[in-house]
């Protein structure tokens, strides 16, 4: 009989017991310094405790969960024909040439890369067509090595798969308005997004 009493205690214990991510609140604790030893923020320990209704109302005994389980890591898309630094060295010229210009505006940019790539006249590797010399002013200026953000990397992932052809052929682009060359305004345009003309 004892054996068995033992043997249920165990598989209670085992049972009941507080997940590995959960804390028993001691004397002194404080919601504050429970999340300061967890390294989290107390915003992030109160989205974790729905429970506690009350942050500064804790008692000895209580049972504060400190961690997520682990989620399953999100896999990344794959886009077959370009590598990974490809797509972010094209995200991050199309927030420095298009930034403030409309989202289709951003998909066409990236479109002229692409074309490029394409073409028998540039470069064959999207790294290749961006870095080429005197091309792109934010290659020159510095502006490419910035981070892409959201819209860009959208833009991009666009212009490869529903929207390859959605620049009508453009190989180049610029803003009339503030060009210093003009060589551009003889070539034949294909479409204007924005402040951009994009051109054959």
């Amino acid at each position: 009989m004892k054996k068995l009493i033992a043997i249920l205690t165990v598989l209670a214990t085992l049972l009941f017991a507080s997940p590995t991510f959960a804390y028993t609140v001691k004397s002194g604790d404080t919601m504050t310094k429970i999340a300061k030893e967890n390294n989290l923020t107390l915003q992030e320990l109160s989205r974790l405790n729905p429970q506690i209704e009350n942050l500064d109302l804790i008692f000895v005994g209580q049972t504060v969960h400190t961690n997520n389980p682990e989620p399953e890591p999100a896999k990344p898309e794959i886009i077959v024909g370009y590598s990974e630094y490809e797509i972010d060295l094209l995200a991050r010229l199309v927030r420095a040439e298009a930034e403030s210009e409309p989202y289709q505006g951003k998909i066409a940019v990236a479109c002229v890369v692409l074309n490029r790539v394409d073409s028998p006249s540039f470069p064959n590797t999207i790294k290749e067509v961006i870095y080429e010399k005197g091309q792109f002013q934010p290659v020159q200026n510095g502006q490419v090595n910035k981070p892409a953000d959201e819209d860009s990397i959208k833009a991009v992932h666009a212009a490869i798969k529903e929207n390859r052809n959605f620049a009508a052929g453009s190989l180049f682009f610029y803003n009339p308005a503030i060009a210093t060359s003009r060589w551009l305004d003889s070539r034949e345009t294909t479409v204007v997004i924005g402040n951009h003309v994009f051109k054959q």
